[in-house]
């Protein structure tokens, strides 16, 4: 489920929001990512946070996935499954609303009905 959420323009790649949103997540023990967040700066960030980095290494790396963990890495579907959940609202999947605000919003009211037990 998602805890924190940052809304970014289209052309504004992922791994230049993580810093801030790495920053403000709460104390955890692993942060598991996919291979387009694969920097060696964000790894130290993560290991500086305390947290273990599970993130695979992209086909052209010289360091190997040897350090990975292979069991935390399966947990990365939770996110795929939550974007996918928050996806069934047409608002957010389309992305009506012109103003960042509003959509940031709608986000917000869609995550916290993620939260509601079922």
């Amino acid at each position: 489920m998602p805890v924190e959420f940052e809304i970014t323009g289209g052309e504004v790649n992922d791994c230049s929001a993580a810093p801030d949103l790495i920053a403000r997540l709460p104390d955890a023990k692993a942060m598991v990512a996919d291979k387009g967040y694969d920097s060696e700066w964000l790894r130290a960030q993560i290991t500086k946070k305390g947290a273990q980095a599970v993130i695979p290494r992209k086909r052209n790396s010289l360091k190997s996935n040897a350090d990975m963990d292979g069991g935390l890495y399966q947990y990365r579907h939770w996110v795929e499954n939550a974007i996918a959940r928050l996806k069934q609202y047409r608002a957010i999947a389309t992305r009506y609303d012109k103003l960042k605000r509003n959509y940031e919003s709608m986000v917000a009211i869609a995550c916290g009905t993620l939260w509601l037990p079922m």
